[in-house]
């Protein structure tokens, strides 16, 4: 009230509400309280020529962005639809002055709303043609009416009576061309097809139900390849064909989404057929239960808890996405879940007694005395929950929490102005990037892969250096572009380009030598020669010194003689194999490194200590895996735990969001798509690789890194494989010493690491389709909301081009791991030729 008495006579106030409220006061469903809110103008000049209507008159919220725009005397925004209110551009004049002004409004209006549709229909199909041309015809009369009504009122000195209904007329014909083009936006943009979207999300239900069927059966015949994969994936390819001959025959057009659902719903049909043939009512109801029908309860009680407890987290989070509020806050949720499902893995192996161990007769007394185990697990525990506590450290915010700050990191160093603040942040970002370099090189040394002279070996030694240069070297440059002076511009200019593209050259160079040669193996031949047992000393042993130097080697000498003495006398020549154990994960760990090079070099130089942090996450992540898998006492190395799967992918979802990325388009990092360009891309094909490489950087190192999740336990030697055994002859025990076979244990049973291969890709791939299959049901089922279009479709989106980012690298990754396997095989050959 007190802000109306300030109002001039040519001040316009306007009150609108963005949605109303049930008398309980909900908001965001479909009904009439909801979707209908107040709309209050007031102005001290009269609005209306005549009697205000006692019913106030219903106005899209649409019709005030033109509405308002031109009271502002500001271009009509490009998209708009809506209708301008003409009631507020009658003005103080006469009948005819009004009609007049409001038909230039409307003018003005319907040529921008022709324009957008113009522009509209020439890059999307979605509107009908038909109607699209009967706009069209609408628009022009309507125009060219207008253009002579204009030329005889400006010729006229008096206007007659029947030109004043002539504008009344031109008014109706341009507002029925403006209704009429809104009404065909709506129909196209707010259509759903109810059938289609329960249809789709049945096959991502029956796909997801497949995964697991098919994760769980994988190991249960030798035939299941055959009779479960591939016979139903030649179904759905026959009914794919089918379709479409059928389609093209009858002329109604190649419907490629019809066709793709249907061969996707033959090939399901066949796996459940097959499955359902191959195991009969009687053994499966028999079956069902096999490995707890003989144990007790508490032991029927773990097994079960072993599989609740990540499901369990799993399927809250799937049920929460139908929270509006949640999506918003999946940034700290996602962290959190992971914490607590790794928790609850160390209160499970507590509950089931795999920490403790009785000791003597004081176990009354004291109770239980811990192994030495479970401090370095719990250590492990504490470094996973501070990367968890420092990733919160790099996330960007949503404007629907106003109290939000984003991330300082997220920023460029280019945008300091503090110089000794940026020349530190650099320092740390380089000197935090050649850390990792020595960290992978450490690892590859710890386990023997880098004593070969192989290309690969040869390019981790010298061209993981050359890569952390050229991307320290583009961070210089790029921090220091807009202070350079002008003669050393074009040079800057020159450097910003040349530098990414020398990192993208070494790191592509350097993934195809490992798809050429993937072996990090040194090979030495161990046979024992007829030599002197000395190695040759210039000179005749005469000083100390001299001495020092021979008696170890005869010393080494004699334990070699002992050696060969215990291997019952057998003069074969041997192999000693250095970086063999660990050939598949080092392949993998290369293969991470490079890629990791790639997307921090795509994302701002601060956040480069996200992602090693998440580098480090995934290290402990695996750490973790291994000890619990030897705390447990698995008897089926070959198998990944649900609880290691679902961990590994809330992690890759929290470094979603620590890479200061959220599921919203203004959060998009556009930059990464001219890192190495000088804004002259030809075609949107590259941009979108770039873009799409920045966004999902989690989910592609993750996804190429699942496999660790089988590999890791093997090069860790876990600890359930050593067990201690009675005392045995000197002969056994060093057969046993020498018995660390690591990652060729898999070597042992190759169906079994194919089986293990599948089972660990099926079992990604339905964690995966139960996110997504969530985020696709809340967008369908609050298809209504009012968030929906801000909320539930942009997370649906992201999450439907992670899933498929997700499969591609995963797929990858196993590919990767299958290609070594090759290589190994192909080396065991020709040793066996030597």
């Amino acid at each position: 009230r007190s802000l109306v008495d300030h109002l001039g006579n040519d001040t316009l106030l306007l009150v609108a509400g963005d949605h109303g409220m049930t008398e309980t006061g909900d908001h965001g469903g479909d009904s009439e309280k909801e979707v209908n809110a107040a709309l209050f103008v007031y102005s001290k000049t009269p609005l209306f020529g005549t009697v205000p209507p006692e019913e106030p008159e219903a106005v899209p919220q649409v019709n005030l962005v033109p509405t308002v725009a031109l009271l502002l005397g500001v271009p009509i925004p490009y998209s708009n639809i809506g209708e301008v209110m003409a009631e507020l551009f009658s003005g103080d004049g006469d009948a005819v002055s009004a009609a007049l002004q409001q038909l230039s409004v409307y003018h003005i209006n319907a040529k921008q709303v022709d324009r957008f549709l113009h522009s509209y229909s020439l890059v999307a199909q979605d509107l009908p043609a038909e109607q699209l041309r009967r706009l069209q015809e609408l628009f022009s009369g309507a125009v060219e009416e207008h253009a002579q009504l204009l030329a005889q009122v400006q010729g006229a000195m008096l206007v007659p009576p029947e030109l004043e209904s002539r504008l009344g007329s031109l008014i109706g014909r341009f507002q029925l061309y403006l209704q009429k083009a809104r009404a065909v936006c709506t129909q196209s943009w707010a259509r759903f097809h109810p059938l289609r979207m329960v249809g789709g999300c049945t096959l991502i239900a029956a796909s997801c139900l497949l995964c697991y069927m098919a994760s769980e059966l994988a190991a249960a015949s030798d035939s299941f390849y055959r009779s479960c994969l591939l016979y139903p994936l030649l179904w759905g390819l026959v009914v794919a064909v089918l379709l479409g001959l059928a389609r093209v025959f009858t002329q109604e057009g190649l419907d490629l989404l019809l066709v793709s659902s249907w061969a996707a719903a033959a090939s399901q049909l066949g796996f459940f057929w097959h499955w359902w043939g191959r195991h009969p009512k009687r053994a499966r109801l028999a079956g069902s239960q096999p490995p707890l029908a003989s144990v007790g309860l508490r032991q029927r009680l773990r097994a079960w808890l072993g599989l609740a407890f990540p499901m369990g987290i799993l399927f809250f989070r799937c049920g929460a996405m139908f929270s509006d509020s949640f999506v918003v806050a999946e940034a700290r949720v996602a962290p959190f879940l992971l914490a607590s499902l790794v928790m609850l893995l160390v209160g499970k192996l507590h509950w089931d007694g795999r920490l403790t161990m009785p000791e003597g007769p004081k176990q009354q007394l004291l109770g239980f005395s811990y192994r030495r185990e479970i401090w370095y697990l719990l250590c492990l525990v504490g470094m996973l929950l501070i990367c968890v506590r420092l990733s919160g450290f790099f996330h960007q915010c949503r404007e629907e929490i106003p109290q939000c700050r984003p991330s300082l990191f997220l920023s460029p160093l280019a945008s300091l102005r503090n110089t000794r603040a940026k020349n530190l942040f650099y320092l740390l970002c380089v000197a935090l990037l050649a850390g990792l370099v020595y960290a992978v090189r450490r690892w590859l040394r710890h386990y023997g892969n880098l004593n070969s002279s192989d290309p690969l070996v040869l390019f981790v030694r010298w061209g993981f250096p050359l890569v952390v240069l050229c991307i320290a070297c583009y961070w210089a440059v790029a921090s220091s572009a807009d202070d350079s002076l002008g003669k050393l511009q074009e040079l800057v200019q020159v450097a910003v380009v040349a530098f990414p593209w020398a990192v993208y050259g070494l790191a592509s160079m350097g993934l195809l030598l490992l798809l050429c040669n993937p072996m990090t193996v040194f090979a030495k031949d161990t046979r024992e020669s007829a030599g002197s047992i000395v190695t040759p000393y210039l000179g005749v042993a005469s000083s100390e010194v001299d001495f020092l130097h021979v008696i170890p080697q005869i010393y080494k000498r004699m334990q070699e003689s002992q050696k060969s003495r215990l291997e019952q006398g057998s003069c074969r020549a041997t192999v000693a194999a250095y970086g063999l154990g660990s050939v598949y994960s080092a392949a993998l760990v290369i293969a991470l490194t490079l890629l990791g090079f790639l997307l921090m070099l795509l994302h701002s130089e601060r956040l480069s200590l996200a992602f090693l942090l998440l580098f480090l996450e995934a290290f402990v992540l695996l750490h973790i895996h291994t000890r619990a898998r030897g705390l447990a006492g698995d008897t089926e190395p070959f198998s990944v735990p649900w609880y290691a799967v679902i961990s590994w992918l809330l992690a890759a979802s929290q470094f979603f969001y620590s890479t200061g990325h959220q599921p919203i388009f203004p959060a998009i990092h556009w930059n990464a798509a001219f890192v190495g360009f000088h804004l002259d891309h030809s075609t949107n094909l590259l941009p979108a690789v770039l873009v799409g490489a920045n966004t999902f950087a989690s989910n592609i190192l993750f996804a190429v890194g699942c496999p660790l999740l089988l590999l890791w336990p093997f090069v860790c030697e876990m600890p359930s494989l050593q067990k201690k055994k009675p005392k045995k002859e000197p002969r056994e025990e060093l057969q046993e010493v020498e018995e660390h076979m690591m990652e060729m244990r898999l070597r042992e049973s190759p169906e079994k690491f194919s089986t293990a291969l599948l089972q660990l890709g099926l079992k990604y791939l339905f964690v995966l389709g139960t996110q997504l299959l969530a985020c696709v049901c809340a967008a369908m089922i609050l298809r209504r909301h009012l968030m929906v279009w801000k909320v539930f479709a942009p997370k649906f989106l992201f999450e439907s081009l992670g899933f498929v980012v997700s499969s591609v690298c995963l797929l990858l990754g196993i590919s990767l791991v299958m290609r070594v396997d090759c290589a190994v095989s192909t080396w065991f050959s020709q040793l066996q030729l030597r």
